[in-house]
């Protein structure tokens, strides 16, 4: 303690006391174990003093010498040794502490252990205890690491003290927020009796006036500390003025009366309880307390002049024990006692302080430095009349003799250190900063330089981030190599020192390398001026004025010295300096530097001649030494500065950008996952530069990048690694994002000369060279796209083995790079050849030549395409390798075939059939379905959303006319050649795709609908071919199928085309009907011309709509019609009775509405007149009505001929009698014979009366009579037996027949022939 005291007085020391003092603290330091044994027992210890804090505070405060403007014995060469020799016992104390260290770790050995990491900083530890006040738990484990173990607690010691001391310091300033923190942070229980336990042990450090003060307090938990207080004293059988002594030894009264009062007050009562028998009550014992404190404060206090007498104190007690006197010879002792033997209260634990003024260079940011060092320097008496300090040391010895016997600790833990760098790392930053500004001797400096050093060591290593970039930073600045100007031989040698930095603690500087390679580079920068070299920017194309500047600015240091002035903004920001942080030069720099400043500046240059380019380069040669955690830092810093170098508005350079390049050469041959690690750094740095606005650094960089990429390129890659795609990815993202055409374009030939040198190492690398290209197709400049087109047609032919050989995904970045230039805009040959490309690429992928896909080799024979659990092309996540392969390929293609070229969309469409018939035999019929739902349908969606919007419009316009009647010419060949292609497919892969014969047919359906001639023509050939082809083998459910489908085509349009027709009622007939009914049985011109009149004046707009639909739609029946009659006649031996019934049904639907159409006589008559006026054709109900019913008439005939067994399972004969029937009650009808069938009791027949038809009757039944004759014949070759069945009901329709006027030679016939050949003989019989 008294080494301390001397060591840390100031202003007043003894020279030879306190030169004594450092020598033997320097030869202490120079044994590293005795420096951290002190730390580890003193400064850990809860107990003991802070011993090495004080130190290193201690040794600060001499360095930096008495405050300013105060008064000092020391002669200016005693201060300066003094100073010199504390910061020498400070260096010498880091480098103890790093020498221990490096002995602990063996460093060179091995690494330091990963739980030395720099978020557990002082700073984050300190925050932690300010804002929360609660220590960490921590959690041990003794017998598994007994160092980790010895550390944590240590660590754990180490921070109870801190917060403990932290917890009085607060109760010395504010007692109730103190007591508040030390409870919250568990080192005091929060009861009132534990509170007043910590008060009364006297904590180290905390003041006895502030306990007295905190006793006095009225507050609630203040007063039940006091009395807690108060009741843990035991005064029994003492005597009363002992009892007084003893209770104020552990803190001083306070100066209120009211806190005195309330303290005397318990204390009263406690000794009257502890000796009930000494006073009549406990006020008598409160009242002599209050005397004999003022007797001893009248009897010791030198300021009372008059003291008091024994006299004088019995008079003032008279009558206190209630009302009577206490004796006075007990009076008179007590008086005695105290008058002879003061009551003394311990010396307050702190002493006065008072502040040190800072004065330090803002240049170097120190007084930001001292701030982080919580230090006071106390003003001091003389050691002679300082007794009081032995007295207290005595004290503080014999307390420790009555404790138990101190265990002294040994560490060997490298954890210590952290606390111990905690502590002085503050103190000696300050010290060696401000010595190093203040100093020129180069002693001093150069001892202080040797300190950073020690400093950045330990810091490093240990891994304290905070401390080690603080070290590194303020070395750095004070290398003056921002302002060249005010350079100084202490500030070459700090240059020096960082260079040692770097090689020597390199693996452990992290984040502190940016400061070390900015100084390596500003370095650089002044070597090229002093040698007149050109700038940096000169490397780079620029343009003719900046090509300009840039000559201007390569004046060096001999025409410096010839002119004398300079006048170039750069090279005037380089003389003139700026501050360390200062990232642009030539900004604000104007007016001219005067010759002196010139002069000292070349001067100052001719210093950097100790530093070669050797020192530099060696620190970047050494890369190849540095660890894995070590060499990702340097790279990381290295692309920061080299960031700032490149970018710089006014002078880009290329120094810290070209070591970047060498150093990823040097470190090439380093582990993959090393290289890894550093690549992810350099790449994004490539990227953010290849991006820059400046072309010419962005070229430079991509032009360097592709240089590296070579020589990264010669390694082999072995298979399902990604090292080459990653080398390569910076390419890919700056190709995607870069605004530049230039840039854009340098990417592409650097990929393509890359790719056709080195084609056999790409490996993973073909993914980025295609995403390369594929953002190339997409690019706007056309030579940007027929660039990668011509290597990409090169690496198809010849290189295409290479692609496939490590990895099935490269496959499918090749053809979705393809798939990218079919649609090129620029030439259509780029397009067609693309679309060739893939159909090659769909051959090889068939051949199972993709080489390595992640399957065994007995897999790679033969293409399995899918799992079967399998269900969706996009969705599924089962998906094996040649299946990926596929999907982007066929839906590529499908895509295309939507494409708005039509030559484009042919191609496509013809190679993606091409392919799926070729290649479908490898596919299962699971991911058929996928086939068929994401990519064949979606082709045909499109086709029949074109064909109904041809509909509707020609619905909603039929008098328009259009350049292409039948609708545009290409897109029905391309739909023509769709629709062949389907079913040309389904035909050949009939074995797996039979499930899907619902959806050919729904696409060939509504082909069918459409009201353009060439689609249905395509869909009728498309269907015979497919029932030709496939019609024997189709199930009955297949047929089914078929028929169903066509069915609801058939039925599904008839209520929306009623509905339609039901438009027709706004249009009215007049008054006297009679007038229609002659248009049908009369040629007079005459009444079709009143008609006509009458009806001019009506509402005829819906009426052209209404013809286009009811034409349409009536050949759309007929249509069904007649492919449902082909296909049974031809099939009809394998169809069974429910599909046959099926096919009935067709039929009976189509004739049925067919004769509901022509029953609206009301209708009809409206449509004909409706078209008189506007000269449209009337539409072709009749013929409509007769070819459905002639259709259905063939199909029974042909069913009951050819299919007997069938037939009669359905009694398809008496179907078909019953349409013989319909036929002629139709025809009848329509001649105004009125028929009336007779009911089962027989009537007399009533005769009717008939007029000659007119000559529109006439026509129309001579329209209807080949049907009638059809019937006729149907009926005739039913055989005699058939016809005596059904003549009950045909006889009477017969007979009306006969007696019907026919204009056809061809109805007599037929019906003299059934009378002749079978009704005859029948009666005859």
């Amino acid at each position: 303690m008294l080494f301390l005291r001397v060591l840390e007085n100031i202003l007043q020391p003894s020279f030879l006391q306190k030169m004594t003092v450092l020598n033997l603290l320097e030869k202490i330091a120079g044994d590293s174990q005795i420096i951290i044994d002190i730390f580890l027992n003193y400064d850990c210890d809860v107990d003991s003093p802070n011993i090495f804090e004080r130190v290193v505070n201690g040794l600060l405060k001499t360095s930096l010498g008495p405050p300013p403007g105060s008064t000092t014995t020391l002669s200016a060469v005693q201060d300066f040794s003094l100073r010199h020799e504390s910061v020498t016992c400070l260096v010498v104390i880091i480098k103890s502490m790093g020498a221990w260290m490096d002995q602990q770790l063996k460093i060179g050995d091995s690494d330091l252990p990963k739980n030395f990491e720099s978020d557990s900083s002082a700073e984050r530890q300190s925050a932690s205890f300010a804002e929360d006040g609660v220590l960490p738990d921590c959690d041990f484990h003794p017998e598994i690491n007994y160092e980790f173990s010895d550390a944590a607690t240590l660590e754990q010691r180490r921070a109870y003290k801190i917060e403990l001391q932290k917890g009085v310091s607060l109760f010395n300033r504010k007692p109730s927020k103190g007591i508040e923190f030390l409870i919250k942070t568990k080192k005091v229980g929060n009861s009132p009796e534990e509170v007043a336990s910590f008060l009364k042990n006297n904590t180290a450090g905390l003041s006895e006036t502030v306990i007295g003060d905190y006793l006095g307090e009225r507050e609630e938990f203040a007063l039940r500390v006091m009395h807690a207080y108060v009741d843990s004293f035991n005064f029994k059988s003492m005597d009363f003025g002992e009892a007084i002594r003893f209770f104020l030894r552990g803190f001083r009264l306070p100066g209120e009366a009211q806190k005195i009062d309330r303290i005397m007050e318990k204390f009263a009562e406690r000794y009257c309880k502890c000796n009930p028998n000494s006073f009549t009550s406990a006020d008598t014992a409160y009242v002599l307390a209050y005397s004999v404190i003022m007797l001893n404060t009248d009897a010791h206090n030198i300021m009372v002049k008059d003291k008091m007498s024994k006299s004088d104190f019995i008079r003032n007690n008279r009558g206190i024990d209630d009302g009577k006197d206490l004796p006075e010879e007990y009076l008179g002792a007590l008086y005695d006692q105290i008058v002879k033997n003061e009551i003394k209260m311990n010396s307050d634990s702190s002493a006065p302080q008072s502040k040190q003024a800072n004065s330090l260079n803002k240049l170097l940011g120190l007084d930001g430095i001292l701030n982080l060092v919580s230090w006071k320097q106390t003003e001091e008496k003389p050691l002679g009349a300082n007794g009081l300090l032995i007295r207290h040391i005595q004290e503080q010895f014999k307390a420790k003799t009555g404790k138990t016997e101190s265990v002294y600790h040994v560490v060997s833990d490298v954890g210590i250190l952290r606390f111990m760098v905690e502590v002085c790392w503050g103190p000696m930053l300050a010290a060696f900063s401000v010595t190093l500004d203040q100093s020129d001797d180069r002693l001093a400096t150069t001892q202080c330089l040797q300190g950073f050093r020690y400093a950045v060591h330990v810091t490093a290593v240990m891994c304290m981030q905070t401390q080690r970039d603080a070290f590194v930073t303020s070395a750095a600045k004070f290398t003056f190599l921002h302002c060249a100007a005010d350079m100084k031989q202490k500030n070459v040698d700090a240059v020096k020192a960082i260079i040692s930095m770097a090689i020597e603690d390199g693996n452990h500087l992290q984040e502190a390398w940016e400061h070390i390679l900015t100084c390596l580079s500003r370095i650089e920068r002044l070597q090229l001026l002093g040698e007149g070299a050109p700038a940096d920017a000169g490397l780079l194309t620029l343009s003719s004025t900046e090509a300009d500047e840039k000559k201007a600015k390569s004046v060096g240091i001999q025409s410096l010295k010839k002119k004398g002035s300079i006048r170039n903004p750069a090279v005037i920001a380089v003389v003139r300096g700026g501050s360390y942080d200062s990232t642009t030069v030539g900004v604000n720099s104007s007016g001219l530097v005067p010759p002196e400043q010139i002069k000292q500046f070349i001067a100052n240059l001719n210093l950097l001649e100790q530093i070669g380019n050797s020192e530099l380069n060696h620190v970047f040669a050494h890369s190849q030494r540095l660890n894995s955690e070590g060499i990702v830092a340097f790279v990381k810093a290295l692309c920061k500065v080299s960031m700032s170098e490149l970018l710089s508005p006014t002078d880009p350079r290329v120094f810290s950008f070209t070591k970047l390049v060498e150093i990823a050469h040097y470190n090439m041959n380093r582990i993959r996952l090393v290289w890894s690690r550093m690549w992810n750094v350099l790449s994004d740095f490539f990227v953010s530069v290849g991006l820059s606005k400046n072309l010419s650094v962005a070229s430079f960089v991509m032009d360097s990048l592709w240089q590296l990429a070579m020589k990264f390129l010669e390694r082999e890659e072995l298979a399902n690694y990604n090292f080459q795609n990653e080398f390569l990815r910076p390419f890919v993202i700056v190709m995607q994002k870069s605004d530049s055409i230039e840039i854009r374009e340098l990417i592409v030939r650097c990929i393509s000369q890359m790719v056709l040198s080195r084609a056999s190492n790409v490996k993973s690398g073909w993914r980025s060279v295609f995403m390369v290209y594929t953002a190339a197709a997409a690019d706007e400049q056309k030579n940007v796209a027929l660039l990668a087109f011509e290597t990409m047609e090169k690496i198809v032919r010849v290189h295409f083995p290479h692609v496939t050989e490590t990895e099935a995904t490269t496959f499918t970045e090749c053809v979705r790079c393809l798939i990218k230039f079919t649609n090129s805009r620029f030439n259509k040959d780029i397009s067609l050849n693309a679309v060739a490309f893939l159909r090659f690429c769909a051959l090889k992928l068939a051949e199972g030549e993709l080489g390595c896909t992640g399957k065994s080799s007995d897999d790679c024979s033969s293409v399995s395409v899918v799992d079967k659990d399998d269900s969706d092309v996009q969705n599924s996540t089962d998906i094996d390798d040649h299946r990926s392969c596929w999907v982007p390929l066929l839906t590529g293609l499908s895509k295309l075939t939507s494409d708005s070229r039509p030559a484009i969309q042919r191609s496509s469409l013809k190679v993606l059939f091409n392919i799926l018939k070729d290649h479908g035999h490898l596919f299962s019929q699971t991911f058929w379905i996928s086939v068929f739902s994401s990519i064949i349908l979606p082709i045909f969606n499109g086709a029949c959303e074109k064909i109904d919007m041809e509909v509707k419009d020609k619905q909603d316009s039929p008098t328009s006319k259009s350049l292409h009647p039948d609708g545009s010419t290409q897109d029905i060949e391309i739909s023509e050649v769709a629709a062949r292609c389907l079913v040309d497919l389904f035909i050949c892969h009939y074995s797996v795709l039979r499930p899907q014969i619902s959806n050919v047919v729904s696409i060939l359906i509504d082909y069918l609908r459409s009201s353009t001639r060439s689609y249905t023509n395509t869909a009728v050939t498309a269907i015979f071919r497919l029932t030709g082809e496939l019609g024997s083998r189709f199930s009955e459910d297949e047929w089914r199928k078929f028929f169903l489908a066509l069915k609801e085509a058939a039925t599904s349009t008839v209520p929306e085309f009623m509905t339609l027709l039901s438009t027709m009622d706004d249009i009215k007939l007049p008054g006297n009907s009679q007038s229609f009914a002659n248009i049908e049985t009369s040629s007079d011109d005459g009444i079709i011309n009143d008609a006509v009149k009458d009806l001019e004046d009506d509402n005829l707009q819906t009426v052209p709509s209404v013809v286009s639909r009811m034409r349409s739609h009536i050949e759309l029946q007929l249509l069904i019609s007649q492919v449902v009659k082909d296909t049974s006649k031809k099939h009809i031996q394998f169809l069974s009775a429910a599909n046959m019934n099926v096919v009935v049904e067709i039929f009976s639907s189509v004739a049925s509405h067919a004769q509901q159409l022509n029953s609206e006589t009301t209708l009809r008559k409206k449509i004909r007149v409706a078209c008189s006026i506007l000269e449209l054709t009337d539409p072709p109900t009749v013929r409509f009505e007769n070819k459905a019913y002639r259709n259905y008439l063939h199909f029974l005939q042909d069913s009951v001929k050819n299919n007997p067994t069938v037939s009669a399972e359905m009694n398809l004969e008496s179907q078909l009698v019953e349409v013989c029937e319909k036929i002629f009650q139709i025809y009848l009808n329509h001649a105004h014979h009125h028929y009336m069938q007779p009911k089962s009791e027989m009537k007399p027949l009533v005769t009717h009366w008939t007029l000659p038809l007119g000559l529109g009757k006439k026509g129309e039944l001579a329209a209807r009579s080949p049907l009638l004759v059809l019937a006729l014949k149907a009926l005739s070759g039913l055989g005699r037996d058939s016809l005596r069945k059904y003549m009950a009901n045909l006889y009477h329709l017969l007979v009306d027949l006969v007696r019907v006027e026919h204009n056809s030679a061809e109805v007599e016939h037929a019906l003299t022939n059934i009378f002749q050949s079978g009704i005859g003989p029948i009666i005859m019989q």
